[in-house]
């Protein structure tokens, strides 16, 4: 074994580790343009090479679907055949490398970039639950809208309502948190995170349109995160660098000058942040541990000052107000007074008051009181704060409108949906883990635990914030969204304990750090979707700099979210992040439901407690608050996902990543068969289902005309959506290899030149040996198919026949009569096209379509005909029926009879009865069967070479006489027929070489024909001269075919009947159905 070992070791080349070698290719080989190599055992494999900015080609695809099982060979006795040598053996390093990197508390807060993960293979960080998913998970989740929206909400919509509003965002990302661990423990998540996931479960095409949203969302996050800091400071921190004014401070219109303010502030930050993010990723890990220890300090500081307004309730800021009318304090106190005093100038002493209450005819001042907006766990607020309220633009309370100058008012109309899609960004996050999978020591064990303590606990928080707020703020001060109650101060601050600092100042540099961290991680997650070529225009962001930073990413990143930043308020933008974060949650619980109910053999997650109607419900409830909150951007969302998708299926994106979208294919077509009956269907539902059989020498230099022409039928013959499978028989050895490559690369052919045609079906390329063409034909159409879905009928094309070749048992001629007889006796529709070369493909035609009412058919030649007529080449024909009536026919009540039948089947077409004279049987008939005869008889010599050398001596032995050969007079029709040959070359009426000799045999011959062979032939020429009277012209011909024979002795006369039947008609299709298809006239 060991010397086994070491022919495995010298086949790869050095610096290459464990990526397996290939042969060398010709790069000018067209075999080699799908880049198909063939690695050890003669497994078959795709990959694509792709030169990264270090200028090393990277392999993708392949490795993918390989690294589970390499790591888990690199284990014990396994290490001599998987530890290949290349230039160093770092690859086996990092299973054992314990040592902790420097600082790996920073690494926790950061998605990593594809060389720090490169860096990480080396070194891996080995962080546990706490550092490595739970504190980084908590602070993407807690931010800057707990702390200035939560309060707000709970005063418009009341308790009961903030709760249930709570209850569907944190009930939404508790069961996409469980889905997430089933599909993260389900094998290893690398770069990309939750795009990595769904790429991998879902496809490229999902895969790729998700992960653009995903990275919309991180990217409009930042955005988010920076106005709600800009809110901030200029609210609360420093008013006086409003632009206009703190009066301006309500203008918060999509013009309006606050908008403004957000939009130029919000731009500056946006540019110091870019400018920290380009020096590197190091400076961003160095502020995200003091971003989440400011918002644990500022949670903390809102249940102590809750505790404290309890224990002293004088210890609460106080508000003035006019009945149930929260002024604005500004309006009463001079400047330079704090707010501490408000309840001096809030009395009817207060000449300032009192002039504003006069101007607005409130005369009454024994409504004037200064409350204790902060009362404590001990008052009446919790039972006020129970109720709703929601108040519209411009109203102070529910159906109240406000005064704007003097009191306190809402900036735009509430409900409860649209509180909903404002706070939903809060609960957003929950996959900070997945993208830290690279730097967990246990990420099979990390990434469950760690998000789903982290979910439950920043859920706890905020119901328990949402309580806290409720019970110890006043119902007036809580809608006081602005603080302008409160001179422009933050509402949560003034309750924090010891200091309302505390609050101002964590809350700002947590915004800071989110968005710091969601303007460093966009690149990277963009560069992943790069890496992975699915998205050609994509490729430029591929690219890292020398210090491994995507600054490609990083500029279009800090463009998009300049972009969002012109939307102005917080709140517009928490809208449009909602969106992109909910595709993405959706589909990750479709993920998880889809292999759950599919029960495909890889699904083996590590974390078990999950369930396929939880990530239903989960996936339910997301499109739930995507259509419910603004159903406009829902549509937008979807409709920028499936047009991503159709572009990656587009450009066409060859990623076998065995995803679920392909399993979910193959599950319901497995369930549609099952539900298709196998017995014969009904009319109604009956379509032609196509078989394709050709049997041809193939070339890559020459193309086959006819073969081409073929698949440009049954393309246009496709009008009834049915199935196709074309199959080429072809010769060789099915045991050889070089004969199955062959097939492979011949069944390439077939699938480009059918997506050329667009005609969309299955290719085969069968092999056979030379004396088994006819069990190979019986044994494919016997069991081609599945169930009910299998083909019905035969599309063939009339034989160009070499006479040269016939002696071959699989010669084109042969290999036809074998097809028609095979499809007789196994039950098949038959479609024959003769002049196939003559065929258009892109032409538009204009003319007649002859359908020939011979024999009932069911109406199959007018439904061919129909089908026809949908595609856009033969649109432009006009339909006519011929019908062929006997002597003994009424002409005009059948003439009458087609037109109503045609009618009833909606069908437009055109009747016309032609009347098939019956006179006395020609000589052209009788000398016609006896050519039939003969050739025949040479046909069957030819196939057994030693009655033929018996016939020759028997001839040399006759006494010499004058060769009579068998003619009429130049000009008849028969010596027309028998030498004319159609521009293609499907007549093959050739006389035989072996003929008469003599008169007397002549006139023997032909008194001992066969009668009825006699009268077939001139039927054949009767119809014949009918067809070529009426539609010369004619751009195609469809005709019965007649019954064949259902043994094989009979098949040479019967291809002779229809040779003198279609002679000098250019374009002729023979259609036979087997009865089971009739055309019904009934919806």
């Amino acid at each position: 074994m060991s010397s086994f070992f070491r022919k495995l070791q010298k086949r790869l080349k050095p610096g290459e580790d464990d990526v397996m070698s290939e042969p060398p290719q010709d790069s000018n080989d067209p075999k080699n343009a799908g880049e198909e190599h063939v690695g050890h055992f003669g497994k078959t494999f795709m990959r694509k090479k792709v030169a990264d900015s270090s200028g090393q080609q990277s392999i993708d695809n392949e490795n993918d679907l390989r690294k589970e099982s390499k790591l888990a060979s690199q284990d014990g006795g396994a290490d001599d055949l998987f530890a290949f040598q290349g230039g160093d053996d770092n690859h086996i390093s990092p299973l054992y490398d314990d040592n902790l990197v420097s600082f790996s508390i920073f690494k926790g807060y950061t998605t990593p970039g594809p060389l720090e993960r490169e860096e990480s293979k080396k070194k891996k960080a080995n962080l546990g639950v706490m550092l490595g998913v739970y504190l980084p998970t908590i602070q993407h989740i807690l931010g800057v809208t707990m702390f200035i929206r939560l309060s707000w909400c709970v005063g418009v919509a009341g308790l009961g309502q903030t709760f249930l509003m709570l209850l569907l965002c944190c009930l939404c990302t508790f069961l996409t948190c469980i889905s997430v661990s089933a599909v993260a423990t389900n094998g290893v998540v690398e770069s990309g995170g939750a795009y990595f996931m769904i790429s991998r479960n879902l496809g490229p095409e999902f895969g790729s349109a998700v992960g653009i949203l995903f990275y919309l969302a991180n990217t409009v996050a930042t955005a988010m995160y920076l106005v709600g800091g800009v809110e901030i400071l200029l609210l609360y921190i420093f008013p006086w660098l409003t632009i206009g004014g703190i009066e301006v401070q309500t203008h918060t219109g999509v013009f309006g000058m606050m908008s403004h303010n957000y939009r130029i502030y919000g731009t500056i930050l946006l540019i110091l942040e870019f400018a920290i993010v380009a020096m590197g990723v190091k400076f961003v890990q160095m502020l995200a541990p003091v971003s989440l220890i400011c918002v644990i300090i500022s949670i903390l500081a809102c249940y102590a000052g809750g505790v404290e307004k309890t224990l002293n309730p004088d210890a609460g800021q106080s508000i003035c107000m006019y009945d149930d009318h929260l002024i604005q304090s500004k309006l009463i106190m001079p400047d330079g007074v704090g707010i501490s005093e408000i309840c001096d100038y809030c009395t009817s002493a207060a000449s300032m008051l009192m002039d504003e209450l006069y101007k607005r005819g409130w005369n009454d001042s024994s409504l004037i009181s200064c409350k204790n907006g902060y009362p404590g766990f001990a008052s009446d607020a919790l039972i006020k704060n129970l109720g709703a309220s929601f108040p519209a633009e411009g109203e102070y309370v529910g159906h109240k409108v406000a005064d704007r100058t003097f009191e306190i008012f809402q900036d735009h109309t509430t409900t409860f949906f649209h509180l909903l899609a404002i706070y939903f960004p809060a609960v957003t996050g929950i996959l900070t883990g997945t993208n830290m999978s690279g730097d967990l020591k246990n990420p099979q064990a990390s990434i469950p635990t760690g998000t789903i303590a982290a979910q439950l606990t920043t859920s706890f928080i905020y119901f328990s914030l949402a309580l806290v707020f409720g019970a110890a703020i006043s119902p007036e001060l809580l809608r006081d969204k602005s603080g302008l109650s409160l001179n422009g101060g933050m509402v949560v601050a003034e309750l924090a304990w010891p200091n309302k600092w505390i609050l101002l100042v964590g809350s700002f540099l947590s915004t800071f750090g989110a968005a710091l961290q969601c303007l460093c991680s966009a690149p990277r997650l963009l560069q992943g979707i790069a890496k992975d070529d699915v998205i050609p225009i994509l490729a430029p962001f591929s690219k890292v700099t020398s210090k491994n930073e995507p600054f490609n990413g990083l500029i279009i990143t800090t463009i998009i979210a300049e972009l969002a930043i012109l939307m102005g308020g917080m709140d517009n933008i928490a809208a449009v992040v909602d969106f992109f974060f909910l595709m993405c949650y959706a589909f990750v619980n479709l993920i998880c439901a889809l292999h759950s109910l599919l029960g495909a053999p890889n699904w083996r997650p590590r974390y078990t407690y999950y369930h396929w109607s939880l990530s239903l419900l989960g996936a339910g409830l997301c499109f739930f608050i995507m259509f419910s909150t603004h159903w406009d951007y829902a549509l937008i969302s979807v409709f920028l996902c499936m047009a991503i998708y159709k572009y990656v299926e587009w450009k066409g994106a060859k990623k076998e990543w065995g995803d679920g979208i392909r399993g979910l294919a193959l599950t319901t077509a497995q369930y549609s068969l099952m539900k298709i009956e196998d017995e014969d269907v009904h009319p109604k539902n009956w379509r032609p289902q196509l078989l394709v059989l050709h049997s041809m020498p193939w070339s890559k230099e020459l193309v086959d005309i006819r073969y081409l022409n073929l698949l440009n039928l049954a393309s246009q013959l496709k009008a009834g959506r049915g199935l196709t499978i074309v199959v080429s028989f072809i010769r060789g050895d099915p045991t050889e290899a070089d004969a199955q490559t062959n097939a492979k690369t011949i069944k390439k052919r077939m699938e480009f030149d059918m997506k050329q045609v667009r005609l969309r079906g299955f290719a085969k390329a069968l092999l056979y040996n030379e004396d088994q063409i006819t069990g190979s034909l019986h044994t494919l159409i016997q069991s081609i198919g599945i169930g009910g879905l299998r083909p019905n009928t035969l599309l063939l094309s009339w034989p160009t026949r070499a006479p040269d070749s016939d002696e071959y048992a699989d010669s084109e001629y042969q290999t036809f009569t074998e097809k028609l007889h095979t499809g007789v006796n196994n039950g098949m529709c038959l479609v024959v096209a003769k002049g196939i070369t003559d065929f258009p493909t892109n032409v538009k035609l204009t003319g007649e379509i002859d359908v020939y009412w011979i024999v009932q058919d069911g109406g199959l030649c007018l439904l061919m005909a129909f089908l026809l007529k949908q595609s856009k080449v033969w649109r432009g024909c006009k339909l006519r029926i011929i019908a062929v009536a006997t002597m003994t026919d009424n002409n005009l009540k059948l003439q009458e009879r087609l037109q109503t039948y045609v009618y009833e089947l909606r069908i437009d077409a055109k009747i016309i009865v032609c009347e098939l004279s019956d006179p006395q049987i020609s000589k052209n008939a009788f000398e016609r069967t006896l050519l039939m005869e003969e050739r025949t008889r040479y046909m069957k010599q030819l196939r057994h070479p030693n009655s033929l050398m018996a016939s020759l001596q028997q001839q040399q032995s006759r006494d010499s006489s004058p060769d009579i050969e068998l003619s009429s007079t130049p000009g008849t029709p028969a010596t027309a027929a028998e030498n004319s040959v159609d521009q293609d070359g499907d007549n093959g009426s050739e006389k035989p070489a072996h003929s008469i000799t003599n008169n007397t045999d002549k006139e023997k011959m032909l008194q001992n024909l066969d009668p009825t062979k006699v009268h077939k032939m001139h039927t054949a020429l009767r119809l014949n001269e009918l067809i070529l009277n009426n539609s010369g012209n004619s751009q195609l011909v469809l005709l019965n075919l007649p019954k064949a024979p259902k043994k094989k002795e009979g098949l040479e006369d019967y291809i002779h009947y229809l040779e003198v039947l279609s002679d000098n008609v250019k374009r002729v299709l023979f259609v036979r159905g087997t009865g089971a298809e009739v055309i019904t006239a009934s919806s």
